[in-house]
């Protein structure tokens, strides 16, 4: 029952998503072919509003619900940064769809979001198999 405040929170940014046609092939597909700004503008909405977040967190000391300080580390380069980061883009590219929305495509009627879930399950299981293996 603790947990019923973070599963309303998933349900309305799944509501978001939808309505904003974020979780849409179609745009998706627009956007990796050139054709449209709509995805363009939602992220760049998205990084503006993490950009100000983070820096009004760092700011203002903020803390967590419970009373914790909130600490974000800063990353090093890594090369395996840009070579994850031209998997996930081929990925997204092929199936239409981040981790972000699969549930919420799934929740729509995409019943293909089911075997991306699935994928995306896969994937998450290889690489914690393979992580000291690979670049960090």
């Amino acid at each position: 029952m603790k947990n019923l405040k973070y599963l309303m929170l998933g349900v309305v940014f799944g509501l978001i998503l939808t309505k904003s046609e974020a979780v849409s092939w179609f745009r998706i597909q627009e956007m990796f072919r050139f054709q449209s700004f709509h995805m363009y503008g939602i992220m760049a909405t998205a990084v503006l509003v993490g950009l100000i977040s983070i820096q009004l967190i760092k700011r203002n000391h903020l803390k967590t619900i419970n009373g914790e300080t909130i600490a974000i580390a800063d990353k090093k380069y890594s090369h395996g940064t840009w070579i994850g980061g031209i998997t996930f883009g081929v990925g997204w590219a092929i199936t239409g769809a981040c981790p972000g929305p699969l549930f919420a495509q799934l929740g729509s009627g995409v019943a293909a979001a089911t075997v991306m879930i699935l994928a995306a399950l896969a994937g998450t299981w290889t690489y914690s198999a393979l992580r000291e293996k690979l670049p960090h």
